[in-house]
């Protein structure tokens, strides 16, 4: 694991909240989708070198940690199997009760193989609704079949 990394997400995370910005704020000033712009400040994916120094600027960086940016992480930022994190162990939960349902329903539309999570966009919305409002993440994936030799 990359402890530099998960460092300079969390120093990024304290400029981000001291000046007040929202992902979707930082990612318009990156020119990349909010979900991205979050994973890559908190260390899951590698910027270019030209958005790494835009971001060194916009945070105030050195140079060290504006390399640290451009380089492929060490992915999967979560420190146990089970997660333990109320909001993400839902998503746990989700794969759990529908992962298998995910799986079938896939296969029968598209055949047998997987959904990309390298080739992959997702967007997060609020949805207001008269009973609180609800989270809705939109989720698009290239579909890889499995090779046949």
């Amino acid at each position: 694991m990359n402890d530099a990394k998960t460092e300079l997400g969390r120093k990024l995370l304290k400029i981000k909240k001291q000046h007040g910005w929202k992902w979707s704020d930082i990612a318009a000033k990156l020119g990349h989708a909010p979900v991205w712009t979050a994973a890559a400040c908190l260390g899951q994916m590698s910027m270019t070198e030209e958005t790494a120094a835009k971001t060194q600027t916009l945070f105030g960086l050195t140079d060290e940690e504006a390399e640290l940016l451009a380089e492929a992480p060490y992915r999967g930022s979560l420190p146990t199997a089970v997660p333990t994190d109320p909001l993400i162990y839902r998503f746990y939960e989700l794969i759990q009760v529908y992962g298998t349902t995910w799986k079938d329903m896939i296969h029968e539309e598209f055949g047998d193989g997987i959904m990309s999570a390298i080739d992959f966009d997702m967007t997060l919305e609020r949805q207001p609704d008269q009973k609180g409002d609800r989270v809705k993440l939109t989720m698009s994936g290239k579909f890889l079949p499995y090779k046949r030799y």
